[in-house]
Formats: structure tokens, C-alpha cells, sequence
């Protein structure tokens, strides 16, 4: 989807600020909420293509204001919520007592807190197997898609509609659109699709400089296919 979160290639958010010697976490309530996620995800309850979207809904004013894991909390309380997990009156009525009183004791949650575990586990890996054969090899040319959905997309914004070359195959995966949507898994090839800096950003880009993006195989064509650049 075109949201605020496709940053790739977009101006006026200046450099990126390195600190350094960063440590993993700044606060324990950091750790906590990467801990959520690994448990929430790791029993089933979300998958990863879902989150991501999830944290992509956020509104634009609210991500750019957002640390990495105020956007991972964000995520899996909305994916939580939507799929009956939890109450979102209870987390509001949570959130407000330490609004209120930042060292209060956390209260007890309601009755209607319980956890709906469901009876399969997260597959540990996105690999799987397909009958199909790969569409492209290594050195073929390709040309991405031209698409503006509305749902998720692992294509960024900057490099559809540009020509690209296969560099590596990396198997067969779980392909993100339907997934984060709770459309099956639809496995595809992927490759490592590698662009010039200059097919993606024009001549104001480094000379010489190249991007490896990992693409599923639906992204894209050969560059001499009919219609290529507006397929799917």
C-alpha cells in the first residue's frame, strides 16, 4: 500500500542518526514489547505479514512521532483487538490509570481478558515447497509492476515500473499480500532483484551505486511483456 511508512526514496527527513555503541533496548518496556510480539506471533495468534500492515495503518502523523517499538505495540494491539483477542476497552481503561499516574501498580485484568490461544503454533520459517517452476533465473532482465493497492505489498513505491536484473533465486515463500490479509499463504519464487541507482532515482542519483530488493515472482515480467508495467 502507498503509505507514509514506504520511506525509500522520499525527501526532507534529513540523515539518518546513527548513536553509537546502541544498545538493543533504551527501556525494559522495549524488551517487553518485543517480547509480546515473539509470544503473540510465535502461538499462531498474528503472522508476520499482517503486522506489518497492521503497523502501516497507523495514522501518518502518529508513525512519523512513533519510536520502532511504539509501532510494534501500536501493531499488536490493533491485530489483537480486530481479531477478538483482547479488549480494547480494557487496554484504554489500563493506558488511563498510568496516564494519570505514571508509577501506579498495574491493575488486574478484567474477566473478559482472556487469551483465545489457538491450536497451531507459527511455522518457524516463510519456506515452502511449489511444483512450479521458477519463471526467471540468474541474469534474466525484469521489469516491476505498476501497482497502487490499497492492501500490503512488499514492492516499495520507489521501484515499481523500474528495470531490474534477477541476481540471485531465493526459493519459494509465503507470498505477503494475501497473507496479511488472511487470504492463504500462496507460495511463490522470490529473487533478488538488483536495480541501478539511477533506474530508481533518476540522474540526481550516486553514479554507480546498485539496490538489491528481494521481489516475489507476481511483481514481476520481462521487460518486453505486453502491459508489464501495469499487470496485477
Amino acid at each position: 500500500m502507498d503509505g507514509i511508512h514506504d520511506l525509500g526514496g522520499m525527501h526532507g527527513f534529513g540523515k539518518v542518526e546513527r548513536e553509537e555503541n546502541e544498545p538493543p533496548f533504551h527501556a525494559r518496556w522495549e524488551a517487553i514489547v518485543v517480547a509480546i510480539f515473539l509470544g503473540t506471533w510465535g502461538a499462531g495468534l498474528i503472522n508476520i505479514d499482517e503486522f506489518r500492515h497492521a503497523i502501516e495503518r497507523m495514522d501518518p502523523a502518529d508513525y512519523l512521532t512513533s519510536s520502532t517499538w511504539e509501532r510494534w505495540l501500536d501493531g499488536t494491539v490493533r491485530l489483537l483487538t480486530e481479531k477478538g483477542v483482547i479488549d480494547r476497552a480494557d487496554i484504554d481503561a489500563r493506558t488511563a490509570v498510568f496516564e494519570g499516574r505514571p508509577d501506579a501498580t498495574p491493575p488486574a485484568p478484567s474477566s473478559s481478558m482472556k487469551i483465545k490461544m489457538p491450536k497451531n503454533p507459527a511455522p518457524a520459517t516463510s519456506f515452502r515447497e511449489s511444483k512450479a517452476p521458477p519463471r526467471f533465473t540468474v541474469g534474466d532482465p525484469v521489469l516491476t509492476m505498476v501497482d497502487h493497492r490499497s492492501g500490503h505489498t512488499r514492492l516499495p513505491r520507489y521501484a515499481r515500473g523500474r528495470r531490474g536484473v534477477v541476481a540471485a533465486q531465493r526459493g519459494v515463500h509465503v507470498f505477503p499480500d494475501t497473507n496479511a490479509h488472511g487470504l492463504g499463504e500462496h507460495p511463490e519464487h522470490l529473487y533478488s532483484v538488483r536495480f541501478t541507482a539511477v533506474e530508481l532515482w533518476g540522474p540526481a542519483a550516486e553514479p554507480k551505486q546498485v539496490v538489491h530488493i528481494d521481489l516475489w515472482e507476481s511483481y514481476l515480467d520481462p521487460p518486453d511483456a505486453a502491459g508489464s508495467a501495469s499487470h496485477g
